[in-house]
């Protein structure tokens, strides 16, 4: 993985003009770099049991998806799953979440986003309960900036398409949402994007959650806001690496490619 891949090159070539010792990250591909994003999103909390879907569209229209029959503690490079614009599977043993028709349906409606996660998390899934929406309350909060809108256009599961065009529709062009009573959803351009904004909801939503049990917690001005959220534009340096080398380092099997091809 192209270090500064999908990183503004201006802005790194000043703040960052030496290569390093070693790379950061071998050459992964598309496939492993999701089954990484599935481990590291497990670790932020998007762990309810078996729920979840990440979908990544390629150039052709299709798309990348994670199994339905796997945890996203155990998904690797191997168990990814292609799927055709109609949500069928092209290449695996794998099936895919009845509720794929949401990922189907955004990807059409939206062609700014490339990765559509969803799932059930630990912290930004409380406040989806509580119906409202975490505040900014420090740095690590405020690296994505806008609005985080408590979307409630939700009335059973995601295999019904009614229900998931109703969802899509009320979304509009958010960059992620919080679905009342259900759980989380991110949008993004690309993966280094998309974690980025998981792993903001999910620190946002638990330091939000802290402060309210302590009494207290200043939100951040607007202004600030957007100031330290530069990256959600161009990129966030070395986190997505980062934090793929730290599961690679617990599970060297999560990219397993050639076992596809044994």
């Amino acid at each position: 993985m192209d270090r500064f891949e999908h990183l503004n090159r201006d802005i790194m070539a000043a703040i960052a003009p030496r290569p390093g010792r070693y790379p950061l990250l071998g050459q992964i591909s598309l496939k492993g770099q999701i089954a990484l994003l599935c481990r590291m999103a497990f670790r932020e909390g998007w762990n309810e049991h078996l729920a979840g879907h990440i979908t990544v569209r390629l150039p052709d229209g299709n798309l990348l998806c994670n199994p339905w029959e796997l945890t996203w503690d155990e998904v690797t490079e191997a168990d990814i799953v292609t799927v055709n614009p109609q949500g069928e599977v092209q290449d695996s043993d794998w099936n895919v979440t009845p509720a794929i028709g949401l990922h189907l349906q955004l990807h059409a409606a939206r062609p700014d986003v490339h990765v559509v996660m969803h799932n059930h998390p630990e912290w930004s899934g409380l406040w989806a309960c509580l119906g409202e929406s975490p505040p900014p309350l420090d740095q690590a909060g405020a690296y994505v900036d806008g609005p985080l809108p408590v979307v409630s256009e939700y009335d059973g599961t995601f295999d019904d398409r009614d229900i998931t065009a109703a969802l899509v529709s009320a979304l509009g062009d958010a960059k992620w949402a919080l679905l009342a009573n259900h759980g989380a959803l991110v949008l993004g351009a690309n993966l280094r994007q998309a974690h980025l904004r998981m792993a903001t909801l999910e620190w946002r939503s638990k330091r939000a959650w802290q402060a309210r049990l302590a009494g207290g917690g200043q939100v951040l001005p607007e202004a600030m806001v957007r100031q330290i959220a530069l990256p959600d534009a161009n990129g966030f340096p070395f986190l997505f690496e980062a934090m793929a080398r730290r599961e690679l380092r617990l599970d060297p099997g999560i990219l397993n490619a050639a076992e596809t091809t044994a």
